[in-house]
């Protein structure tokens, strides 16, 4: 008698997707054939933008090495962006991103750029702490802020609407959902647990009483599309007047932010419109 052969059936772990599909829908990285090209260039484009500037300020909010905020100032009396950067927490630098400052500066806006520990050093309610201290010493040198955050750093930016000195909020390719970082390949590094994701999802917390907008690329993974409109409809049934929704055609996970770093580009057209929130 030949012995019964039975197929195992995938497990689905969140909206139908097994492991190696979840994986896949939150890999950016890999959905961007260039990826680490354009990391590259953007590396050249913030060195460009360091050299060009006569001077940089930065200030320490706490003793770890990534807790420094690196101000560029575009003149008395402008408005200030602060921006967080990505890399699901876990990679990346605030330097990285110095290039999307050009867009702002030139619309006189002055932009910080807040760093943060990453995991696995620093639990995310570590990170997002880490957050909420930088903005405590950045608003006593400059007083509002308009917050921006593009990925992770959009996660952050929702995470952090809350705070006194922050006045309105640009998150740009977010994730707003923690339930599928905990079960995908990002909690390698990030260990969320089932109480983490619910206190940090913003997804799950009252809207933001202040402006927001919520902007995406229409050529994303279909699950960082789905992040943003969800959490703008869950927004919508709590506040229906503060927030906005963009979606940005033509744009992947990575382009998006050419959006931010051109004058004339709809991130930073946008960044105009709330800093002139008071």
């Amino acid at each position: 008698m030949s012995a019964k052969i039975t197929q195992k059936r995938p497990m689905h772990l969140y909206r139908g997707m097994d492991k190696a599909t979840l994986d896949a829908a939150y890999n950016n990285s890999a959905a961007v054939t260039d990826s680490a090209q354009i990391l590259m260039r953007w590396e050249d484009r913030s060195m460009q933008l360091r050299s060009s500037r006569a001077s940089l300020l930065v200030l320490h909010y706490a003793t770890g090495e990534r807790n420094r905020i690196d101000c560029f100032d575009a003149g008395p009396g402008t408005p200030w962006l602060a921006f967080i950067h990505g890399g699901y927490w876990q990679m990346r630098a605030k330097e990285t991103f110095h290039f999307v400052a050009a867009g702002p500066l030139a619309l006189g806006i002055s932009v910080a750029f807040i760093g943060y520990t990453l995991a696995p050093e620093k639990r995310l309610d570590g990170i997002v702490a880490e957050i909420s201290a930088a903005l405590d010493i950045l608003t006593q040198r400059v007083g509002a802020i308009h917050l921006s955050g593009w990925s992770a750093g959009a996660h952050l930016v929702a995470m952090s609407m809350g705070h006194p000195a922050v006045k309105s909020g640009l998150a740009m390719s977010g994730i707003y959902d923690l339930e599928p970082m905990r079960l995908c390949y990002v909690n390698d590094k990030l260990g969320l647990d089932e109480d983490e994701v619910v206190r940090n999802s913003p997804i799950a917390l009252p809207a933001p009483s202040k402006p927001l907008v919520i902007a995406y690329g229409g050529s994303e993974l279909a699950e960082l599309q789905r992040q943003s409109v969800s959490y703008f409809q869950t927004l919508q049934i709590q506040r229906t007047n503060l927030h906005a929704l963009e979606r940005l055609d033509g744009h992947h996970h990575f382009s998006i932010l050419e959006e931010l770093a051109s004058p004339t580009g709809a991130l930073a057209l946008a960044a105009a419109r709330l800093t002139a929130v008071r």
